[in-house]
């Protein structure tokens, strides 16, 4: 991914509200199925990394998660991380529409 690419995602990104939060927990097997259905669903989501109790840093997390779902980290700025994946289902539905 280009910087042009990832600039142009981080913008889109600006309006995202954070779907999930890792905790104390970290990343769990749920935690990456849910992160995989949101990535499939929407192609561009943010999280949150609550700094105080999560046991990894946030960008250990940001790539612990981005390589479990396939999905690549557009950026990793405090504790929110957005992540990106190219969503088949998603393109084929927009085309349908067309």
């Amino acid at each position: 991914m280009t910087s042009k690419e990832r600039a142009k995602l981080r913008g889109e990104a600006n309006s995202l509200e954070a779907l999930f939060q890792v905790g104390k927990g970290g990343i769990s097997d749920a935690l990456i199925k849910q992160t995989d259905d949101a990535l499939t669903a929407r192609e561009l989501i943010k999280l949150r990394v609550l700094r105080e109790t999560c046991p990894t840093t946030p960008r250990e997390t940001a790539e612990a998660l981005a390589k479990a779902t396939g999905a690549e980290v557009v950026s990793v700025i405090g504790g929110v991380m957005i992540l990106y994946r190219y969503s088949e289902k998603l393109h084929e539905k927009k085309k349908g529409k067309k």
